[in-house]
């Protein structure tokens, strides 16, 4: 008897190896996604300018990245004894101004670099609900605490999506034209926005992803992960919420994990990652007796395993 709905999930043909480098952007299921990768030693980057919840958000870091644009003092702003951006995430603000600005260039510098080397960038959507400014109509990727009154909320169209997806398409393309761009649907719910417009956004994000990439324009070089999917039909019980019940918990994550990696990771990274497992258990484990053979033997054998995966891959360090 089948005891529920698996979503059908096409196999990758440009699967992840311990050969790719993965950059990967979005939402906080976009971060549980790379500690995995990060996990299996994968070389994997995450979300430079922090979590970034919308498809415009991140289409402006990766236009600040491809053309290398500069961070300046007009860019910045006093809030709270701290200075921000309303361009990255509060974990990137400062008490200093200039050290805000000259971090946030760096990190501008190095997320070029990560696009122009990346086999692979996985893009994580979580919402189509943005907030722009009053005084400048901009839209922000993270309001950082300042009055609720100085911003108004909107939900951005189909449309409005579907070209900022092309955007983000084209401008990866313009530096790195053989990168493979994943994209998902983050499947956390943000209720704060209302039951039936958290679906509205989700509804706009997975219709606009499915309109691009279902073209021959969005097959040259871009796939869709059901992460959203999953979470909703697969995984339609709250045992596998975590307290909130709004967030997948670690149950959910890794059994989308396991999902992904059998259509995105190739079959020799699916059996390095099992070596990979086994070291990572060893590493964990706490020997009753430290002192005795047996336990010099263990760590004997680990150091073995060890020495040979970072041979062969130099990115590996346990």
């Amino acid at each position: 008897m089948q005891f529920r709905t698996p979503v059908p999930i096409s196999q990758s043909n440009n699967p992840i190896d311990y050969n790719s480098k993965v950059l990967s952007l979005g939402s906080c299921f976009a971060v549980n996604m790379a500690e995995k990768l990060d996990y299996f030693k994968f070389n994997n980057s995450c979300n430079p300018l922090g979590i970034l919840f919308h498809p415009l958000a991140i289409e402006k870091l990766i236009d600040f990245a491809v053309l290398q644009k500069k961070i300046t003092e007009s860019d910045v702003f006093f809030h709270n004894e701290r200075w921000h951006s309303f361009d990255v995430h509060s974990d990137l603000s400062n008490a200093n101004k200039e050290d805000l600005i000259h971090n946030l260039n760096q990190i501008i510098k190095k997320a070029y670099q990560e696009l122009t080397e990346a086999t692979h960038v996985i893009i994580t959507y979580g919402t189509s609900w943005v907030y722009r400014t009053n005084d400048n109509k901009a839209v922000v990727a993270n309001c950082h605490k300042v009055p609720q009154k100085q911003f108004s909320k909107e939900l951005l169209s189909v449309e409005i999506i579907k070209e900022s997806i092309k955007n983000t398409i084209d401008l990866i393309a313009s530096v790195n034209p053989e990168a493979k761009i994943i994209f998902t649907v983050s499947p956390v719910r943000h209720i704060k926005d209302g039951f039936v417009e958290n679906q509205w956004s989700k509804s706009n994000l997975i219709s606009s992803l499915h309109n691009t990439l279902n073209t021959e324009y969005g097959k040259l070089q871009t796939g869709y992960f059901p992460s959203y999917e999953i979470m909703m039909d697969e995984l339609r019980d709250y045992r596998f919420y975590a307290e909130d019940m709004l967030h997948p918990n670690q149950i959910a994550i890794d059994y989308i994990w396991e999902r992904f990696s059998e259509n995105y990771i190739s079959k020799e990274g699916i059996l390095i990652m099992k070596d990979i497992s086994e070291i990572q258990k060893g590493l964990s484990h706490r020997s009753f007796n430290p002192d005795s053979e047996q336990h010099r033997t263990f760590l004997s054998k680990l150091g073995n395993k060890i020495k040979r995966i970072e041979e062969k891959w130099p990115h590996i360090k346990f």
